[in-house]
């Protein structure tokens, strides 16, 4: 251990007043022979993550004005690796839900929204868009998982960082509706 100090006056010059061993002889190894082992970001993006299947109600048709209930179905994901030798297992979780509804709306949640019953259909939920023109649109989700590992089965420790993945896009038709008597 090194002590400094940083005379009164002199901002940003330290002076090294003493220098001692804080162990009896040799210090103690770290766990695992000194080895730390973690998982980084750039490794958790280069997981195989899978999207989520982006939901649409009422399908792949839709009406001008009404809501479209558009939602995620995700699923807990978990994988084995093998880092310097050590069995490390990663689970990973959705933690933010970018919808981009393919008319330059977009919305960023932290659940991923759901099915609702067809008597339903056309209510406003909180992941579903109305339309205000028609024609043919393609609605995307992008989901942002966190993760974190587990090194030889000790504890789950967080990872720095997130991994953004895209699902598949989901191509719509807006149609207008009319009403006649």
């Amino acid at each position: 251990m090194t002590w400094f100090r940083a005379p009164q006056g002199s901002p940003g010059s330290w002076e090294r007043l003493e220098q001692a061993c804080m162990f009896d002889g040799v210090p103690p190894e770290r766990p695992g022979g000194g080895l730390v082992v973690a998982v980084t970001e750039r490794q958790l993006r280069e997981l195989p993550i899978a999207g989520p299947v982006l939901g649409a109600q009422p399908g792949r048709h839709t009406l001008k004005g009404a809501e479209t209930n558009l939602y995620a179905e995700p699923a807990g994901q978990s994988f084995r690796l093998t880092i310097a030798g050590r069995a490390v297992e990663v689970r990973v979780a959705p933690a933010e839900y970018r919808w981009s509804y393919g008319d330059g709306a977009v919305l960023t949640t932290a659940a991923p929204g759901g099915p609702i019953p067809e008597a339903r259909w056309g209510e406003k939920t909180a992941t579903s868009h109305a339309y205000t023109a028609t024609g043919d649109v393609t609605a995307s989700l992008a989901t942002v998982f966190a993760g974190e590992f587990s090194v030889e089965g000790g504890p789950f420790q967080p990872i720095a960082g997130t991994a953004t993945v895209p699902s598949t896009p989901r191509a719509l038709t807006v149609w207008r509706s009319e009403v006649r008597l």
